[in-house]
Parts: structure tokens; sequence; C-alpha cells
């Protein structure tokens, strides 16, 4: 008989048909009301949620009794968009199953963890210094630097991300700028560790940690952080006292971490795997975070279904992105150096890369603002308000006809001397030697004329600027008739912002 169907239709999950679950006892269906389950916003090519809810609903018998089951959850898309990246990442937490996450280091890794159908990802401290600075994990990344490149990631990505934000560069009030700086570039959680400065790196040598006061009370900023703010920003409390204390004093710690408001838990460098189930049975109520090292650290390395069988919610990959760059990058510099370019199979054909990139998804909006030639020209001919155009006597005539933009008249010596120019006692007579210069800039700050012209012009001046038109220009050259070069006539701005400028020379 088909069971129940889990949908999210318009978040961009699959659709699963489960069985009932059937008590190993009575072989009978459970007869428990069904529940309520909240699926986490969907990535449209995620299979993890789907995955997750497979798994959880085939094994939902705890201790031989029989859980309940979900009954059908829909969600709009147009509702996801609404979702923070930080109540994404909490209904991650409150879904069933565990819940994989990698670890980026810049936009483009991140663009990839979210192509490959992940609902989340991590930042990991070790890899953006490694690709941002070429140094190791020892304390020389700074606050600013781990910031700004995780502001690339959240812009980069619409899953959540984790930040990796090591012990907060510095003491509880440094936190709470880090928890706030965090949350300004759209991380959906934080990690807070508990180690001194410089710190080092997990699962390497030299790791010391602060007391357990201090430790108590940066996660305690970290709240009052996120409370000041109205935020809802997740807080991973990890301590790395397993390798620098002890296995109890990691217990103690994490139990206080809980108690003072951290929503993830997480300890650095467990030993065994009697170590991870002692650590999952503390504060049972608070997810717990494991970290699988690949290429050989501290902690074993466990399967998905193993982890989840011990109580874990969320484990991160740290270095697969950064470990297979390193040596695809290696391999292509060999061949290159020895003459050749790296085969077809080791990289994505030029087409690929651009898809990945989003050349394809801009054309198509490019499309939407595309303007046709003649429209093009109209526009640039209204834009050029203050073009530069001479005059000859045959256009005049025209011009007089059909409207046009106004133009600057270029004054040649013919023109100049019908005005006369010719040292007669005129009414500017006294002026024609000066020069008018005209300015005008844009509201947005760039020049869009500087000309200069004969200060005796005043019928061609408002042609160059029809706002000067209601101004009396004679009157205050007759004012300044006797300043000397470089007098500033006007100062203003015109109907559409444009600041206007006549100066005097």
């Amino acid at each position: 008989m088909m069971g129940p169907v889990i949908s999210s239709r318009g978040c961009g999950s699959r659709v699963a048909a489960v069985p009932p679950v059937v008590s190993s006892k009575t072989k009978t269906k459970a007869t428990h009301p069904p529940t309520s389950l909240v699926l986490p916003f969907s990535n449209p090519k995620s299979q993890l949620s789907l995955f997750n809810i497979h798994h959880k609903l085939y094994h939902t018998r705890r201790n031989g009794v029989a859980q309940s089951n979900p009954k059908i959850v829909t969600c709009s898309a147009s509702a996801e968009k609404n979702i923070s990246a930080a109540r994404k990442l909490r209904l991650i937490l409150d879904s069933p199953g565990v819940h994989q996450g990698p670890a980026c280091f810049d936009a483009l890794s991140a663009l990839l963890v979210q192509r490959a159908g992940f609902d989340y990802c991590f930042t990991s401290g070790f890899s953006i210094s490694a690709a941002k600075l070429g140094l190791p994990d020892t304390g020389f990344i700074s606050y600013g630097e781990m910031v700004d490149q995780g502001q690339q990631i959240t812009q980069a990505v619409s899953i959540p991300v984790i930040g990796d934000a090591d012990n907060g560069y510095g003491n509880p009030m440094n936190v709470k700028r880090t928890v706030k700086g965090y949350i300004r570039a759209g991380f959906a959680g934080i990690i807070l560790e508990d180690q001194v400065s410089p710190k080092a790196c997990g699962h390497t040598r030299n790791r010391k940690v602060v007391s357990r006061e201090e430790a108590i009370m940066r996660i305690k900023a970290a709240v009052d952080a996120r409370e000041e703010t109205g935020s809802d920003i997740v807080i991973v409390a990890r301590t790395d006292s397993r390798q620098a204390v002890s296995l109890d004093e990691s217990l103690w710690r994490s139990r206080a971490f809980a108690d003072a408001g951290a929503d993830v838990v997480f300890i650095d460098a467990l030993a065994s795997r009697e170590e991870m189930k002692s650590f999952c049975e503390v504060s049972p109520l608070v997810p717990k975070m494991a970290n699988m090292l690949e290429g050989g650290g501290k902690t074993p390395m466990l399967t998905p279904f193993e982890l989840e069988e011990l109580g874990y919610k969320l484990v991160a990959y740290p270095l697969s992105l950064m470990g297979v760059s390193i040596r695809a990058m290696q391999d292509s510099l060999a061949a290159i150096k020895g003459g050749r370019i790296p085969p077809p199979g080791s990289m994505p054909s030029f087409e690929e890369i651009k898809d990945i990139l989003g050349f394809n998804t801009y054309y198509e909006e490019e499309k939407r603002y595309a303007i046709s030639r003649g429209q093009m020209a109209r526009q640039r001919a209204s834009s050029n308000v203050y073009g530069i155009q001479q005059r000859t006597p045959d256009d005049t005539e025209k011009r007089s006809q059909s409207p046009q933009d106004p133009v600057v008249e270029v004054i040649t010596p013919e023109v100049y001397s019908s005005y006369g120019a010719d040292n007669s006692r005129g009414p500017f007579s006294g002026i024609w030697s000066r020069t008018l210069r005209v300015k005008i800039t844009g509201r947005d700050g760039f020049e869009k004329l500087d000309v200069r012209i004969p200060a005796g012009f005043l019928d061609g001046i408002t042609n160059i600027v029809p706002a000067l038109g209601g101004v009396n220009i004679k009157e205050l050259l007759d004012d300044a008739a006797g300043e000397l070069g470089g007098k500033l006539l006007l100062d203003f701005n015109d109907t559409v912002g444009d600041r206007i400028q006549v100066f005097l020379e």
C-alpha cells in the first residue's frame, strides 16, 4: 500500500512516495497521527533533502517504537524568496537526517557546491587562507579579509552559508563585532571557537584554548550581538579542548556552550567512534556537528548513515574542494610545462565553463533590455543636449523650421565682425576682448560642457544653455566690465539638476 507523499512543490524538491512505518514487534501499521514535516528551502538540483527524508522514514523505529509518519507539506517559490538565509539553515536543522556541507573558499567553489545539489555549505578558514593569502591557517588571515571573502561567497549563491570565524578575532567585544559583520555579510551561521590568539588549525599541533569563563563569554557575546541586530544567525560553538586538554573538558565546554545559547555544538578532533558517541549524548536537544577531515585527520571518517546513527545533524567536509583543486592545478601545470595541454577529460569544455559562470543566463536576461538601432540613435541625440555645431547662413532658416536640440554657435571671423567686433564704440565695445566660459557639470559629477565664447555674443548663449534664457547677462557683464579675469558671474542648478557656471575671463 502506498504511503503518504512528501512534497515541496514550488521549492524544487522531488516528490517522494514512502511506505508506512511498520513496528517490528507487532508487524502492524503504526497508528500514530501524522505530524507536520517542514522541509528546508530547496536547491533546484538538490537530492539531499530527498535522501534524508527517505533515510529517516525507513529508520523511524527507535528502540522498537514506530514513529509517526509525516503528512503532505507544500511551500511556494515566492515564499522561499522571502526566507532569510538564517531561517533556511534553521529549517535544515529542523528537518530529518544528517546534512552534508562541503566547505568552499571563494564564490566559484560555493557556486559549484550549489550546482551539485547541496542545501548549504561552509566556508573554510584553512582554504580561504590558502586561496587568498597562500599562507597556512595559523592566524595570518584577519577578520576583514574573512568577512570580505564571505560576502562575495554569500552573494554568489542562494543556499545558506555557515562562516568560519576562527576565535572571533579577540575578546568578547571583538566577537560581537565579528558576529555583526558576518550578519551584514549575509552568512546564515557562524562558527566560533575557544582557541587563543594566534589560533592553530584543527588537527594540527600546538593548539591552546582560553579559560572556561572566557570561552563561555564569547558565546554569550555572540548571542547578544544576534539579539541586538534582530538577526536569526545560527551560532555554532566549537571547542578545541579535546586535543588541547582532554575529552572530559571538551564535553563540559560543549554542555556549557549549549546552556549559553549556542544553536549547534562541535568538538574538533574527536579521536574515536566512542568519543563521538559520548559527545552526541551531551545536551541531546542541541544539534551536533561533525568534521570529516579528508586525507587523514584524527577523527574517524564515517559515512552519513553512521554519523546519523551516532546523533549528528551537520557534517562538514573542509578540504575536498581545496585538495582536488591543488592536485588538478599541479597536473595541469605539469602538462603545460611539458608542452601539452590538460587532457579533455580533466577539465570542462569552454561552453561548460561559460554555462557554470552564467553566461547563457546573462545573454537571456540581456534580451529584456535590448533596444533597436533607431532607439539608440534617438537616445544619443536626446542625451547630447549640449552638442556643438557650426552654423552657416544656409542652415539658419532650416533650424527655424525644424526644432532641434540646443547647439553651440561657433563664431567665425565673418560672424564676429558682423557683431561689431571692429573696434567700433558700441554698447559692448568694452567687453568684446573678453571671453565667457560656460561650464556645465551633470548631477552625476561628470562634465557635460566646457566652452568659451566672445563675451558680446549674448544672442547665442541661450542656444548653448536654454536655462540662461531668463538671465540678464548684459547687466552682469556691465557690472563686471572692470573686473579681472576669472570672475564667476553665475553658479546655479537647472531643473534637471545640472550645475551651470558662467565665468568672465
